[in-house]
């Protein structure tokens, strides 16, 4: 069947008054459900110490911390399942009312929710909860809105129509950052780490209202109300669905050889893009959320240039166009990345590379999507900080057996512990070893600095003894400043335990400039904004071309009968499971070889794997006349 016969049925035409207020509420609403998603992962650190106590173990905070964060993505294909399943049933209009609702009310719950100091373990357990309810909610969405858009535009300009709904994943992210930056600029550092940052979660109700007020003007899909009156709908949509090879077939062909590739794309270029300046070349969030911003801004104007063009030369062609750029260029842009955003560090790397030196079988592969696992050889330990800290390294297996791993910088050497060994005394011995470390780095040329130390009298000839590399003479400091601290605030900062304040009510205290924490950081004065900011455009312009097309593609390739349900599931296990994964996959890989770039094989390796399946055995569905696809 040509394209002119398919799409004889519905001639090109302007859009009516109609269409675009179904393409504005679908947007709309997709775009506050999105917003909502992203918060979480956007105010990560000030849920964590609101919401996981200290007084808790820390390994069940962490493995609730990141259960947290990972629950909203894992659970994204049964919510496809389950709303899916109703939106093929009952319809897509009243199916994607009930997931906005859902994911509305589950956010401002979060920003209303009282802290473990105030609710004790139930705080955590309905986080994760509500964290749950958001992405069935977000797994329902999508497949909602597409269908919803995709069923009442012309044929020839779905790719179009449905690009709108594309836009909505970078405008929600857009949309969270400019609302974090707003309310973090009109209050004070503490007020904000208070309560401020709950701000956010609690506007999310205000969005919903006009959402559901705006959804509920429309009318249900011309397409599915009229297989719903001819009694042609489908009675078992799931098994009908999967059950059946012939539409199955079409599932995993969408989901290997489009959403896959399309989601670690669109994941590697706005989400660990903004993971990688932050945690990895150490630009400060501020700075990066704006840079962030700006090129969404500028780049999302072309999920609707790539969407009406795939009306004209097909979707196909320029989802795997997106994929041929992204493999070939990924590693050039985050390499020009670092010199762009972090020139010092870039130098530091290419001068100084760490030796690791580890007993055979001591180095595991640390892959930790969830946080449950442990890694505490003191192989892991070395190796997890160079990463951490952005520090290439090569390892070694030739020391002895039992031995424990050693870091070599430059003519520096610094021992590694293994903290199941270490017992009690591992804080202890993490301390000396991340010292160590961080000296040789920094006399290596890397990017860190040392913050100032408060440090009690009681405590000072133990400290001067600690860091010859300061050359502090302890009767100089006596003889300078000093300040007086009530035990219980003293206890509080940590400048002494509560043992050790035993019988006093004031410590005295000095000021020690460079004393401190060291921290790796970018010099503001030296990062390139127009040149990062034009990387982050590019790799966003990827974004654009994978994922504009797509919505109309997955429309195109299910029966009306079964669409809501047949493009919900692999789309969503694409984007939950195969982008979701993707920071922990590239911290694994990045710590297994011992360099930052490595990692960035994986959307590599997943985005040529979408290439050669769906150049092979996907085809373009440009033309279909979904009113004939049932």
């Amino acid at each position: 069947m040509t394209v002119a016969s398919t799409t004889a049925g519905r001639a090109s035409r302007g859009m009516t008054r109609e269409e675009k207020k179904v393409i504005f509420a679908s947007s709309l609403g997709t775009v506050f459900e999105w917003y909502d998603f992203y918060l979480y992962g956007s105010l990560a650190a000030f849920i964590g110490s609101t919401f996981f106590s200290s007084a808790i173990p820390e390994a069940t905070r962490n493995i609730f911390a990141l259960l947290a964060f990972a629950a909203g993505f894992l659970v994204r294909p049964f919510g496809a399942l389950v709303f899916g399943r109703v939106g093929d049933l009952v319809g897509r209009k009243y199916t994607f009312l009930v997931t906005m609702t859902i994911m509305g009310l589950s956010t401002f719950l979060v920003g209303v929710l009282p802290g473990y100091a105030s609710w004790g373990m139930a705080a955590p357990i309905i986080l994760i909860l509500l964290r749950m309810l958001q992405g069935l909610a977000l797994g329902g969405e999508y497949g909602g809105a597409a269908t919803y858009v995709a069923e009442h535009a012309p044929d020839d300009r779905r790719g179009y129509y449905t690009s709108w709904i594309q836009t909505t994943a970078t405008l929600g992210l857009f949309l969270s950052l400019i609302v974090i930056l707003l309310v973090q600029s009109s209050l004070s550092k503490e007020t904000y780490t208070e309560w401020g940052w709950r701000i956010p979660f609690i506007v999310s109700f205000v969005l919903l209202a006009v959402s559901v007020w705006i959804r509920l003007q429309l009318s249900e899909s011309p397409t599915f109300q009229r297989m719903k009156d001819e009694g042609k709908t489908s009675k078992a949509p799931l098994k009908e669905a999967f059950g059946q090879w012939k539409n199955a077939r079409i599932a995993l062909l969408a989901l290997l050889g489009l959403t896959a590739g399309q989601a670690v794309v669109w994941y590697n270029g706005q989400f660990y893009a903004l993971f990688f300046l932050t945690n990895v070349l150490k630009v400060d969030a501020w700075s990066v959320n704006i840079m962030i911003a700006i090129a969404l801004a500028i780049g999302s104007i072309f999920f609707v240039v790539f969407g009406w063009l795939s009306d004209r030369i097909g979707r196909k062609p320029i989802i795997m166009a997106g994929f041929v750029l992204a493999i070939l260029t990924t590693f050039p842009l985050f390499k020009a990345l670092t010199w762009a955003a972090n020139p010092t560090l870039a130098a530091a790397q290419q001068n100084v590379r760490a030796t690791v030196t580890a007993a055979p079988g001591d180095c595991k592969f640390q892959f930790n999507p969830v946080g449950t696992a442990k890694f505490t050889t003191s192989c892991d330990i070395a190796t997890s900080f160079l990463t951490k800290n952005s520090v290439p390294y090569d390892v070694v297996t030739t020391a002895a057996p039992g031995t424990a791993a050693t870091v070599t910088i430059g003519n520096e050497t610094v021992e590694s512990y293994d903290a199941v060994a270490a017992g009690a005394d591992a804080k202890a011995k993490d301390a000396v070893f991340a010292k160590g470390i961080n000296i040789a780095l920094q006399d290596g040329g890397y990017p860190l600095k040392r913050a100032a130390a408060t440090i009690a009298d009681q405590k000072l000839d133990a400290f001067v003894a600690a860091n010859p590399e300061l050359k502090l003479d302890a009767a100089a400091i006596r003889a300078g400043e000093k300040k007086t601290v009530p035990v219980a605030q003293a206890v509080a900062d940590k400048i002494v335990t509560a043992e050790e304040a035993a019988g006093a009510t004031e410590i005295t205290a000095y000021s020690i400039p460079n004393g401190g924490a060291f921290s790796m950081f970018a010099d503001p004065a030296r990062i390139n904004w127009p040149l990062t900011i034009a990387i982050l455009f590019v790799l966003v312009l990827y974004v654009t071309m994978v994922y504009g097309p797509i919505a109309a593609m997955l429309v195109e390739m299910f029966p009306t009968r079964i669409r809501y349900t047949g493009m919900s599931l692999p789309y969503h296990i694409g984007n939950g499971w195969f982008g979701g994964l993707l920071p922990a996959t590239v911290f694994a890989l990045s710590a297994y070889k011992g360099d930052i770039y490595y990692g960035l094989w994986y959307p590599m390796a997943i985005a040529a794997m979408s290439l050669v399946i769906g150049t092979i055995f996907v085809r373009d569905t440009l033309g279909t006349n979904l009113d004939e696809k049932e």
